[in-house]
């Protein structure tokens, strides 16, 4: 029994476990998720586990009632593919919700949305 259970173990043990799909997930933001701040931003910056593939890549920011407040001008950063960020309009007090959508190097997309608020 116990040569049968090593023949068995043995091909498992040079396999080994299968390998992991890689997908972008979000790493940290700036702002960050779920932050109060006293001054309004003016960028969103948000990093994520993976390298993004540019062209899929996006991000908005919206406030209470769902009005978009970054400039539409979101790009995967030239100098770290890590890294998505977008120019904001002037934001008044109050909270916005941060909607993103990348898709990494490996063609795997994902998304998720947090919210910072801006209290003057």
């Amino acid at each position: 029994m116990r040569s049968f259970t090593r023949a068995l173990l043995v091909p498992v043990a040079l396999i080994g476990p299968p390998a992991a799909q890689a997908h972008a997930f979000l790493d940290h933001a700036n702002p960050a998720v779920g932050s109060t701040l006293q001054r309004a931003p003016a960028t969103i910056s948000i990093w994520f586990t993976q390298e993004l593939e540019p062209a899929f890549s996006t991000v908005e920011v919206r406030d209470q009632s769902g009005s978009r407040v970054d400039a539409g001008d979101a790009q995967v950063d030239a100098g770290d593919a890590t890294l998505l960020h977008a120019t904001l309009k002037a934001l008044p007090p109050g909270t916005y919700k941060v909607a993103w959508r990348v898709v990494s190097v490996d063609t795997h997309p994902t998304d998720g949305t947090f919210t910072f608020r801006v209290t003057a």
